[in-house]
């Protein structure tokens, strides 16, 4: 293990937010970077309990990376290991896009479990991650006690369209706002002009794309609340920002590597393995049919809907629920009885 622990990366929350989240915060343990070939070095870090049961976490995104206060979503009884994606937050080199797919990152999981010594763990992603788990937990069984998915993402072009166009029904105004910067030609064709444009060469016009889509993020992320608008930035932060849209276009454009179809047969393949689903009714990022898709592929797994809660897993009912569906898990190795026996 590492014998100095890197500072985080700065991860701003509203302190009313970290005030509610369930666990105190906790420092890793251990933590460092993990070279993984193809000149990518992924950063990685463990908190918790040691000799505990061991958790994986997988951030969404693509592009995003881990903070802090991902931490605090499990208890600190388990042994949690979270990692930075190729190209995400502390990994380096940022935002690179060369040599980064999905099964390299399957791959990357696998040798930062052997490095780790071998670990069988729970499998916890969200959003993004919840595509990253269903990949890794399918072709990897052997090394997986269970999984937590939230936030289903299917990878597939229809949630990338719903994600530009469709969820405009909903949020109007703010799908304007969306497609002001596009040329009128391409409004048909909104996601494919964001691609183009954030990974183009005028950087100016790439950052401004980033702030709209941030914006539009933001507003779907906060269902029926005003959203904080990204607004200007430094020109580090939008530096920052812009490696990380790079990272998600290139993805998106290439359906995560995935595809729905390919993401439902990675959900079947899982049958037998304990399995949890949450996903928020309220979700304008991802839709709940989702959620429902993966649960009829997998139809032994638990799912829950969960009432009043959006895309983010710090909406309050949905960090309740997910942290009951983690100690369920810690204390019977099972979801059988979730969440009903929870809520008895």
């Amino acid at each position: 293990m590492s014998s100095s622990i890197p500072s985080p990366s700065p991860s701003p929350v509203p302190a009313s937010v970290e005030d509610d989240l369930p666990f105190p915060p906790i420092e890793p343990f251990d933590a460092g970077w993990l070279d993984v070939g193809d000149g990518h070095r992924i950063y990685y870090e463990q908190c918790g309990t040691l000799d505990g049961p061991a958790a994986l976490f997988l951030h969404g995104g693509p592009g995003s990376g881990c903070s802090p206060r991902h931490r605090r979503l499990l208890n600190p009884a388990w042994r949690i290991v979270l990692f930075d994606q190729r190209g995400c937050g502390r990994s380096t080199p940022a935002g690179e896009c060369l040599a980064n797919t999905t099964a390299d990152l399957v791959a990357d999981i696998e040798r930062l479990r052997a490095h780790l010594g071998g670990l069988r763990w729970l499998v916890f992603g969200g959003s993004w991650g919840s595509s990253l788990a269903l990949a890794y937990c399918a072709q990897h069984r052997e090394a997986c006690l269970g999984a937590i998915l939230r936030g289903i993402f299917l990878t597939g072009n229809d949630d990338i369209d719903w994600f530009f166009n469709g969820a405009g029904q909903l949020l109007p105004d703010h799908w304007a706002a969306l497609a002001v910067p596009a040329p009128s030609a391409h409004r048909s064709e909104l996601a494919t002009w964001y691609f183009d444009t954030v990974r183009g060469d005028d950087n100016d016009e790439a950052v401004e794309a980033v702030r709209h889509w941030m914006d539009w993020e933001e507003a779907l992320s906060r269902p029926g609340l005003p959203p904080a608008l990204a607004g200007r930035t430094s020109r580090e932060t939008a530096a920052g920002q812009l490696a990380k849209y790079r990272l998600q276009a290139h993805y998106l454009r290439h359906e995560c590597f995935i595809g729905r179809a390919r993401a439902l047969d990675f959900a079947r393949a899982l049958r037998g393995l304990p399995t949890a689903i949450l996903h928020g009714r309220l979700d304008l990022v991802c839709r709940p049919s989702n959620a429902w898709a993966v649960h009829q592929a997998l139809p032994d797994s638990r799912l829950l809907l969960v009432d009043g809660a959006g895309h983010s897993p710090f909406d309050a009912p949905m960090t309740r629920a997910l942290v009951a569906a983690g100690d369920h898990f810690l204390a019977h190795g099972t979801f059988a009885g979730w969440p009903n026996e929870d809520r008895a």
